[in-house]
């Protein structure tokens, strides 16, 4: 129950994915909507009062270009000054500068106190043509002008209460529209942050059945976006690779107890039967004490390899000094070690190896290196009990090779040989005590040198491991 208390206050913790790409969806359309309506209802009222001072003046130039024309006040001026201001729906009205109508043009009779106005701007040079009327919100255009050779002003007026009930029908449509796309926006912008961080909940609740030791879990591969496809492929290999891990662990703890338990009897047992049974008899107790001997330097052997297991995998191993030394010389000596083989079990020791070869490593290592892989070697290799060791030049390198005439390793089985604990489905025999960390060791010895290595095999036609090494020409 703690833990699971424990594990729903951690997904409590922070918030959501799915709401936070919600929110940033919903307020991003909100400002975009926002602008929208600001910009668009300024730019049409602007645009539509700029439209209309463009067409108050064609149209005050084209009455006074009429006005220019004529010799005086007629009938067809005022009928062409009529007809100019119908068609652009503007109000007209001319007059001297006494105020006195040119023409009936309006229900207006006296424009006095607008011919003074007028002329006060015209000879103080400030008279604009265009320009609001703030009592009423109408734009008017005014012009000096001559009608039979008098002075007049020439007025239109045009009323701005369309453009000012269009803004207001705008503002409010705007609005409608603006809540209208924000409800949208909150809706859509759910199925968007949805969709977009499903995967990601699938691939995080698959990441968690993995951490609680759910290695059987899968994760799929058909994700629409790449970076939570790699991602899931990520997990899939890491979940591969702690499963194998895992198994590894399981496999060493029981070999590992295999290993000890098997002495510690066998010493347990000899050492009772010393006591009980042979204490007086020397050679049997000389012989029970051997057993016991031999066992605790099985036991001494297996805690050893541990250590430098242990020691090169945590990259802490005090040993790191680097000389140059004779490989040519190192590889002879310890295929040496292995020549009581041959008088006592009959094994044959084959080496071909290239004098004069030098290198830069660890020298204590790499004949760890040569001893495990020989022995590895020995174990495995076929009836004929015939073993080759092989060191020659190759282009700058000087390539190592421990050749068994063996079952050989199954094609599926070559990427795990360098595992801790590995053992092989062929059936061999061991002259050569071990603890069935020998190619672990190798591999890590070799991976802190930077050399290449690997192995060649082939089912019934034996195995070969090879090492390459920089040659030194010091």
């Amino acid at each position: 129950m703690k833990k699971r208390a424990e594990r729903k206050k951690r997904e409590r913790t922070g918030k959501s994915l799915n709401l936070i790409l919600w929110f940033a969806f919903s307020l991003f359309a909100l400002l975009v909507v926002v602008v929208f309506v600001l910009v668009q209802n300024a730019l049409v009222v602007r645009q539509y009062r700029e439209s209309m001072f463009r067409m108050l003046e064609d149209a005050g130039a084209s009455m006074t270009e009429e006005i220019a024309l004529s010799a005086g006040p007629s009938q067809r001026l005022e009928g062409r000054l009529i007809d100019i201001a119908n068609d652009y729906g503007f109000s007209v009205a001319l007059f001297y500068e006494d105020g006195e109508n040119v023409f009936e043009l309006t229900g207006q009779s006296d424009y006095s106190a607008l011919a003074a106005s007028l002329r006060e701007q015209r000879d103080a040079g400030q008279m604009s043509f265009v320009f609001m009327n703030e009592r009423d919100g109408s734009v008017s255009y005014a012009a000096v002008t001559a009608v039979g050779g008098q002075p007049a002003f020439l007025y239109l007026t045009a009323s701005m209460q369309g453009p000012l009930g269009l803004e207001a029908g705008l503002r409010w449509m705007s609005v409608i529209t603006a809540l209208v796309a924000v409800v949208l926006a909150f809706v859509v912008s759910g199925f968007v942050a949805n969709f977009i961080t499903r995967p990601v909940t699938e691939v995080t609740v698959r990441a968690q059945e993995l951490a609680r030791g759910n290695y059987e879990i899968t994760f799929r591969k058909d994700y629409y976006c790449a970076e939570i496809r790699e991602l899931s492929e990520a997990f899939d290999h890491a979940r591969s690779e702690i499963a194998k891990a895992d198994t590894m662990q399981k496999e060493l703890i029981a070999n590992v107890s295999h290993d000890f338990k098997t002495p510690l009897t066998m010493i347990k047992a000899y050492a009772s039967m010393i006591v009980e049974i042979s204490g007086d008899n020397k050679k049997k107790r000389d012989a029970n004490a051997k057993v016991i001997i031999d066992e605790c330097d099985r036991l001494t052997m297996l805690v050893s390899d541990l250590l430098d297991l242990s020691k090169l995998r945590a990259g802490v191993d005090g040993e790191e000094k680097h000389t140059v030394f004779d490989l040519s010389e190192e590889v002879c000596a310890v295929a040496e070690r292995f020549s009581y083989l041959t008088e006592t079990e009959g094994y044959v020791l084959r080496t071909d190896v290239e004098s004069g070869l030098y290198t830069r490593a660890n020298k204590a290592r790499i004949a760890q290196v040569f001893y495990n892989l020989i022995g590895n070697a020995v174990n495995y290799t076929g009836e004929d009990k015939t073993v080759r060791v092989r060191l020659f030049r190759k282009g700058s390198n000087a390539r190592f090779e421990v050749i068994d005439s063996g079952k050989g390793i199954p094609a599926d089985e070559l990427d795990t040989i360098w595992d801790r604990y590995y053992r092989s489905g062929a059936s061999h025999k061991r002259p050569v005590s071990g603890t069935g960390l020998g190619l672990s060791i190798v591999k890590n010895i070799l991976l802190r040198h930077g050399c290449p290595f690997g192995v060649i095999s082939e089912t019934g036609k034996g195995s070969c491991f090879w090492v390459e090494f920089a040659l030194s020409e010091e």
